[in-house]
């Protein structure tokens, strides 16, 4: 089972690459970040066209988060299921074929210390405390997305530049450190434990010909699917040529 999480910023930007890369690489599932468009704009037909089912999950200029799937997904939801009055459409979960995906866009944060940076932590808790009611560290899950959180310093390329950054922050990294406390384990850091290995690489001052990027795209997994996971890797080439988006793809695999 190939689960691969990839931030397209914009998939109307991306549409044609992204038919291309399914075409290429047929992941079982495919979980798609920064959808930037609503539901009834999403292309469902060129989708279906190449022999995928889509559960959407839309917001017109930001967000949108999707799960792409060879086989039906099965108890589709959208949103963290709590009491709050959150418009931000930055999570979907669904079944497909017997695991539960959890695909989230986590907030960036802005700066540490802004209105922005205490929704990003705030959604975190909220995302915690969601698992914690809706399932349990001894079933068949997978939580994938863009978290906008480096891990370590090993996943940052530059630590000194980051150090004080909404990525990077120890606030931040506490929080996410919460979801491996819970019963998640990183499952890439299991194939590439030395680190430097990056997602995304920003526009600007070549950060990707320089290879000044951050690991952020990430995949967790309870243990009964972490004990059967056998490779993870990046497709930094889905990051180069005309028009790409920030983040790489990145690519897990089950037994």
């Amino acid at each position: 089972m190939k689960i691969v999480t990839w931030n397209v910023n914009s998939i109307r930007a991306r549409e044609e690459r992204l038919l291309a890369w399914l075409k290429k690489e047929k992941p079982d599932v495919l979980c798609l970040q920064e959808l930037k468009v609503t539901n009834e704009k999403f292309p469902y037909d060129l989708i279906t066209e190449a022999g995928y089912y889509s559960a959407v999950h839309g917001q017109p200029t930001y967000n949108g988060v999707a799960i792409l799937s060879l086989t039906e997904p099965e108890d589709v939801v959208c949103g963290i299921q709590d009491d709050e009055d959150d418009p931000q459409a930055r999570l979907i979960e669904a079944t497909v074929n017997g695991a539960r995906i959890i695909n989230g866009y986590f907030p960036n944060g802005k700066e540490v210390g802004s209105d922005k940076y205490e929704y990003k932590l705030r959604w975190m808790q909220r995302l915690s405390d969601h698992m914690e009611r809706t399932t349990s560290p001894d079933k068949d899950v997978v939580l994938v997305g863009d978290f906008n959180v480096a891990p370590d310093d090993s996943d940052v390329a530059d630590p000194n530049q980051w150090a004080g950054s909404v990525l990077c922050y120890p606030d931040t990294r506490k929080a996410y450190e919460k979801f491996l406390s819970w019963g998640f384990t990183d499952v890439f850091r299991k194939h590439n434990p030395d680190g430097g290995v990056h997602t995304w690489w920003d526009y600007r001052r070549l950060a990707f010909q320089r290879n000044n990027g951050l690991r952020i795209d990430l995949v967790l997994a309870t243990k009964s699917m972490a004990e059967r996971c056998v490779a993870a890797s990046v497709d930094r080439d889905e990051r180069k040529g005309d028009k790409p988006s920030d983040h790489a793809p990145v690519i897990v695999e089950f037994s």
